[in-house]
C-alpha cells in the first residue's frame, strides 16, 4: 500500500470540503443546468459520519506536512439474493479529487491504486464509478487506469 496514502480523519474534514468545492465546480462548469456552484455534496457533519464508517472508507494523499492533495471516497455495495444480479461484492467510488494545485504529479493514479488494493485484500469483486461526459479529463484518467464502461446513462433535456 501507498505511503502518501492514509485513511482521512476528522482533522482533514477543511481539506476534503476545499476538495469537493473543487469537484462541484468541474461539473458546474460542464453542467450549470445541472450543478449549483460552489457547493459541497457533504457538510462538515456530514462528513464525520462518512469518515467515522468502516462501510464508506474515505482515503487522502498527503504531503509532507500531513495535508491532503487528493482525496478517494468509496461506499461497500452488495446486493444480495436478487432475483437477477448476482451477489458480488462491489466497491464503488463515489469521488476522486486531486487539488488543482497538485494536479500531475500521480496523485490521482496513487489514490485509485489504493482504492484497487484495499478491495482487493477486502475480496470485492470489482471496483465502480461514475462519470460525468463533461468531464473529458476525468474519462481520460480513468480509462488510463483500466476502466472501461459498464453501462452508459443517457438523457433527453426537454
Amino acid at each position: 500500500m501507498d505511503s502518501g496514502v492514509r485513511r482521512a480523519i476528522e482533522k482533514d474534514i477543511p481539506k476534503i470540503l476545499e476538495l469537493l468545492i473543487q469537484v462541484d465546480m468541474v461539473h458546474h462548469l460542464g453542467r450549470p443546468d445541472i450543478f449549483k456552484g460552489p457547493a459541497t455534496k457533504y457538510s462538515g457533519e456530514d462528513l464525520k459520519h462518512i469518515l467515522n464508517n468502516d462501510e464508506t472508507p474515505v482515503f487522502v494523499y498527503v504531503d509532507n506536512n500531513d495535508i491532503p492533495l487528493g482525496h478517494a471516497f468509496c461506499i461497500h455495495k452488495q446486493l444480495k439474493s436478487d432475483s437477477v444480479l448476482t451477489d458480488i461484492k462491489t466497491l464503488y467510488i463515489d469521488d476522486i479529487c486531486v487539488d488543482s494545485s497538485a494536479r500531475g504529479k500521480h496523485i490521482g493514479s496513487r489514490l485509485y491504486n489504493y482504492v484497487i488494493d484495499y478491495a482487493r485484500e477486502r475480496g470485492f469483486y470489482n471496483v465502480t464509478l461514475n462519470v460525468w461526459t463533461c468531464n473529458i479529463g476525468a474519462m481520460k484518467f480513468y480509462e488510463s487506469m483500466g476502466l472501461v464502461p459498464q453501462k452508459i446513462g443517457m438523457e433527453k433535456i426537454l
